[in-house]
Formats: structure tokens, sequence, C-alpha cells
């Protein structure tokens, strides 16, 4: 039997003590996760796999801006490629029985999922980042009051400074 892993738990598999970079990973959705039994689906990633294996993304940080749980998929692709994912997710959950604007249960889900995958992946201390945003993050649509605005935004201390990416051997980002 598996064991289920708490948000605690997920989170320093995502953000492990001491590893650069991760100290940018956002602690919202960790500590609003309520980690579901049913079954994570994950799609065929082999083509963005081949993608980032070109030379045009050395010395590159790379920010995936995908709808959520495609970010988070994309994440553990580019965990296999030795980059250290690193998400930046920062809306929350809503109360139970309650309608959002953003679906940030299925993040917590897919963070969840991605866990176990990051646990079977060595990724080596001079890995580049790969930030992890969900596009579907400005969804601002109320339609009617009761709808929950959970909505975000990137600022820029989510992200590192320039010269924090040069001094530490990064010349572009992606």
């Amino acid at each position: 039997m598996v064991k289920m892993m708490t948000n605690k738990e997920v989170y320093r598999i995502w953000a492990p003590t001491g590893k650069k970079w991760t100290e940018w990973v956002r602690p919202v959705p960790f500590a609003t996760m309520r980690i579901d039994t049913k079954r994570y689906y994950v799609s065929n990633t082999a083509l963005a796999t081949t993608m980032f294996e070109e030379n045009k993304f050395s010395n590159a940080a790379i920010i995936v801006d995908l709808p959520g749980v495609q970010s988070v998929e994309m994440g553990i692709v580019l965990a296999k490629l030795d980059y250290r994912p690193i998400p930046i997710f920062n809306g929350t959950i809503e109360q139970e029985g309650a309608r959002s604007t953003v679906d940030n249960r299925s993040i917590g889900n897919a963070l969840a999922w991605g866990a176990s995958e990051l646990c079977k992946i060595e990724i080596s201390d001079e890995a580049l980042p790969a930030f992890l945003t969900d596009s579907n993050r400005l969804h601002r649509f109320k339609m009617e009051e009761s709808l929950f605005d959970n909505s975000w935004d990137v600022y820029p201390q989510d992200l590192p400074s320039a010269d924090y990416f040069l001094s530490n051997g990064i010349r572009k980002i992606v």
C-alpha cells in the first residue's frame, strides 16, 4: 500500500532544504492542498522532452506558463532533463462547496503526483531552474457575486533578480 504524503512532505520534495533556486518555491498551494485519493492521469510528454534537449536552452532559466496541471507535467519532464522545477503558483483553493475563478485544487493534486515522480529523479546541485506558473491564473471573470476570485499575479519578488541570474551563470530566460 502506498503511503499518502502530507502537504508538508510534498512541499519538502519540491523545495528541498539547501538546494539552489528552491527559496522561490511558493508555499501557498502546499498549505491549502487537500490531497485527493483519485488517480492522476499524466499526458504524453515525449515531444516536450525532445524540444528541451536542444542547445539553445543551455545557460537558460525556463519559465513554464501553461495551464496549471500541464505546467506541473512539464516541470517533471524538465526535471528528467536536469532542470530544477520551481512551482511559483500563488493561488488558494476555494472553500468546500464554493466555486472559484481558477482551478487551484487540480494544481495541488498535480503537485502531489509530481512529488512522487520527483522522488524517482536525481537532480544535480547545479541544475538550472524551470519556474512553473499557471496560465489560467489571470481568470478574473466573476459572472456572479458568489464566485470566489482566487486569481493571482507574478510579481518581481516571485523570481530572482537579473543580477542573481547572471551571478549564477544564466544568460537567458526562455
